[in-house]
Formats: C-alpha cells, structure tokens, sequence
C-alpha cells in the first residue's frame, strides 16, 4: 500500500522529522520539537489535515510525543473514524487567542477548544493519552470569576451520534473538561481528570462534563477532581446512565442547573446515577434549577456514598439566586434516593424546597443515612412543599426555607 508524507507538513528540528503520514486511510502524525525561531512548535495543522484526509472512514493515529495545540480544531461531519492517541496533546498558553477564537457552542455564551462532530467516531487513550489544559494560567487570571467570556471547554462533541471515549486523562483543564450537546449514543468510560489550584484563585467551572440537548449518553468508570460539577445534567438531556464515578472536590452527581432562561424549557427525563462516591464534596446527590419552566422527571441516585460532604441531598428551585422560588413552573417528579449514606459535614443531611406553586411529587428515601463530623448526634432533613412526603419515606425533622444556601459553613 503507498505511503506518503506530505512535504507541506514537514519540519526537521535537530535531526527529528515530524510529519503526517498517510497509508491507504491511516493517518499518523508525530509532534514536532521546536517551531520556528526557536519558538513553540504548533501541531494543529498537521492534526487538522489528517482528519480531513482520514475523518471519513478512517484511521486517524496521534503517536507518542508532545504535541502542542495552539490553535482551535473544529472538527465536524467526521463519518465512521477511529482516532488512537498514545502521547500529550497541550494547549498553548497564548490566553488572548483563546479568549478571541474558541468556538461558540450556544449554551450560556460559552465556547470550547475542540469541537467534534459526525457519526461513528471513537476516541482511544489506551491510559496513555493525556490533555493538559495549563489550567493554572487561567485560574489565575480568572481571579475566581465563573463564566468568563471566551474560556474554553477542553473538548466538546456537538451534533455527534454513535461515539465512543475511553482511556484518556486530563490535566488543569481550561474550564470545563467535557462538553455533550446535541448529541446521541455517546459512551465515555475509563476517563481520569484532575484540575487543581496551587494559588489563591480557585478552578471555578472545571466541570467534569456537562450534557444539554443530548439523549443517551453513558459515563462509566470516571474519577474526577474538579472544584466543581463532576457529572452535571443540564436542559433537554434524556436517557443519561452515569456509574462508578469517583469524584472529589466538587458538586458530584448534578441536576442542573435548569430553568434560564426562564423562557426556554427544560426537561430532564430518565437519568440514573450508580455506584458514585463523594469525597470532600459540596454536595451529592441533588437538583438545582431556577424559577423557569419546563420538567424534571424520572431521576434515580442509588448507592451514594459520601465522605465529608458539605451537605449531601440538596433540592432548589432558585438555585444562586433565591428569588421566584415559589412561582417556578418548573416541577420535580419522580426521584428516588436509594441507598445514600455517609458522612455529612455539619448536621444537614437534606434540604428539600420545592417551588409551592408546583410542588415535587413523587419522591422517595430508601435506606438513606448519614453520620455528621461536626459534634450532632441527629442530622437534620428539612423539606418544604413536597407532595406525598408522608409516604415517601423522608424523615423530615423541619421545613427548609426557600433561601436555603447550597454550602453551609456551621451547623444550623
């Protein structure tokens, strides 16, 4: 079979050829070790054109080495592609080109890094892959701000069906890891992410994934250090299994947010989350709108664990704000809590408020415990406006105030 390398694509650095090579319809590209002048090489586009040469009924092959990201990859109407990447793909630290060129992806105004899209597409890391966003450049010029215009999402796949994800790591990711949207049958197993400040400013929004207007997806096997939603289930979203995920440092297993805008609304429908531990977590297993329109149904966290969790069961119709939390048209139903236990960090295991204009209905405790850190005998389960609680297996101890915070800081 002929092999070529294609001359435009070639650089010789100290002696060491970088190149895309193609055979029949493999595609495999080797970083580069210096760029010109002495500065950091790019890789991009010798990235880009081997999916453009090999992204549609291929074999695309990153090998071992470092390869340096300085620009955007959108990659859409990939079609029955294989994609194996066995070295370091990092992201450049030029922050300005980011914050002008990362690509729009209509949620909340945010954009991403690396847009994938098509059908049929697979992604292997083998446990060798590793994406490393130099995180710590923008949480320190982020200054702990959330959703900075232009910061970009590691990876976003958009408009994608039949994928498949395994094996890779992330490391100090830009903001969010991963990204869904618009998409269907996606799997993504087997995925390590970790991104931690080392100076005053914290990560804000490194979000292990998100998904939005996405139907069957499945998370498996995941451990996730990230300041903030580990796994996190937002509008339109249907059909998402998410198991044995360890996450640490961050919201753990999410519902929301949903409902903002107000106008525009959001269903969420047939999620389940298993087999998911919490360690050191804001919360656990919990549900977060604003005062919006559109349903929460059909929700199952089972076998939760939590380990110092500032306050495991969290339910909010006016999350951040805590203003219409009693007008949200948006209703809850049918969750079940099966099997959740562990420790809560203060003397707060649940709080429960449901919009009273429409309350929750359906809701259901099933082997729920927690022991407190903080000197409380009896941890507390606050609920207001839930239809059913007689039946529903919550041993609520009080009502929980519309304006109830997400983190507490003492016992209350």
């Amino acid at each position: 079979m002929k092999s070529t390398i294609l001359p435009s694509l070639l650089a010789l650095a100290g002696g060491v050829l970088a190149a895309l090579n193609v055979t029949g319809s493999t595609c495999t590209v080797t970083p580069l070790e210096t760029g010109s002048n002495g500065r950091e090489p790019d890789d991009t586009p010798q990235i880009v054109e081997a999916f453009r040469q090999c992204g549609q009924d291929g074999k695309v092959i990153l090998a071992e080495g470092l390869f340096h990201i300085g620009q955007v990859m959108d990659l859409q109407n990939l079609n029955r592609v294989d994609v194996e990447i066995h070295g370091t793909l990092r992201w450049s630290a030029d922050i300005q080109y980011w914050l002008r060129s990362s690509i729009g992806v209509e949620y909340a105004q945010l954009s991403t890094a690396w847009r994938v899209g098509g059908q049929d597409i697979s992604f292997r890391g083998f446990g060798q892959a590793l994406f490393d966003g130099q995180g710590q450049l923008w949480y320190d010029q982020n200054r702990g701000g959330s959703n900075q215009p232009g910061r970009p999402i590691s990876l976003t796949f958009w408009h994608a069906k039949n994928v498949f994800v395994d094996g890779i790591t992330w490391r100090q990711s830009q903001f969010w890891h991963t990204f869904v949207a618009y998409s269907q049958n996606v799997t993504m197993t087997n995925l390590d992410m970790n991104a931690t400040s080392n100076s005053q400013w914290n990560t804000v929004n490194t979000d292990g994934t998100n998904t939005w207007n996405s139907k069957d997806v499945f998370i498996r096997n995941w451990t996730v250090t990230c300041g903030d939603d580990c796994i996190g289930i937002k509008g339109n979203s249907s059909n998402i299994q998410v198991s044995d995920v360890h996450c640490y440092e961050s919201g753990c297993a999410t519902i929301g947010s949903l409902g903002n805008p107000s106008n525009v609304a959001d269903y969420v429908e047939d999620i389940v989350f298993d087999g998911i531990k919490c360690t050191h977590s804001s919360n656990a297993a919990w549900i977060k709108t604003y005062s919006g329109t559109g349903l929460v149904r059909n929700v199952t966290f089972a076998n939760v664990e939590a380990e110092n969790v500032n306050q495991p069961i969290y339910v909010t119709p006016c999350i951040y704000s805590a203003r219409g939390c009693d007008q949200s048209r948006l209703p809850i139903r049918d969750v079940r809590w099966i099997n959740v236990t562990g420790t809560s960090r203060y003397n707060i295991a649940a709080a429960i408020h449901c919009s009273a204009s429409s309350p929750c209905s359906g809701f259901s405790f099933q082997n729920v415990s927690f022991t407190t850190l903080a000197g409380a005998t009896d941890p507390k389960y606050l609920c207001s406006n839930i239809d059913g609680q007689a039946e529903s297996g919550i041993p609520c101890t009080g009502s929980c105030p519309a304006d109830w915070p997400q983190q507490l800081s003492g016992n209350r």
